[in-house]
């Protein structure tokens, strides 16, 4: 099913500035973790977190998911097809992967937003805020985003077989119509 241009234009549109906006909402939780982890204030550190949970609840998951979306319907709505080229099922698999991951990780933010918000200022207590794993989250989720809009650029060749099978589909060219034959005219 091939999408009007409008249509295509607006979805094509749409997601850009979601896969955009969910790269650069990543980095923002990068830069958070690594202000949480490194920060000897500890005001500073209990920010960070309450700040990375509410980034994640209502920016990173709602962006991810319209990128996942509107992926969808770029992919459906083209020629480029879902399951035709490699490029668009790794980007699929990629997209996946980093939201499942970031909806089973908000529960570890959640718990971690609310350690932030229950303790008291002295740093001795922050303790257990400073684990690598927002930073080793984050990094990782913005070398996947990466990788995605890469391959959204430089769109590597190589066709699935399903894909392949459907060029030669459309190479292959269709049996003439046949018409009946006119019936002989008789004379009398």
């Amino acid at each position: 099913m091939i999408t009007r241009p409008r249509l295509r234009k607006f979805a094509l549109t749409a997601h850009v500035i979601s896969s955009v906006g969910w790269l650069g909402a990543v980095a923002v939780s990068l830069a958070l973790a690594l202000a949480g982890m490194t920060s000897q204030d500890a005001q500073m550190v209990r920010g960070a977190y309450l700040a990375m949970e509410w980034t994640g609840r209502f920016v990173l998951v709602p962006l991810g998911l319209a990128s996942l979306l509107t992926g969808l319907v770029q992919a459906l709505g083209t020629k480029w097809g879902l399951f035709r080229h490699y490029w668009i099922l790794v980007k699929l698999a990629i997209n996946v992967f980093a939201i499942v991951v970031l909806l089973l990780y908000m529960q570890t933010l959640g718990y971690l937003a609310g350690v932030a918000a229950e303790t008291t200022s002295s740093t001795g207590d922050l303790g257990v805020l400073r684990t690598p794993s927002a930073l080793l989250h984050a990094g990782a989720a913005l070398m996947l985003l990466v990788v995605a809009a890469t391959l959204s650029v430089y769109k590597p060749p190589g066709m699935t077989r399903y894909g392949q099978r459907k060029q030669r589909e459309q190479r292959r060219p269709r049996p003439a119509e046949t018409y009946p034959e006119p019936a002989e005219v008789t004379t009398a």
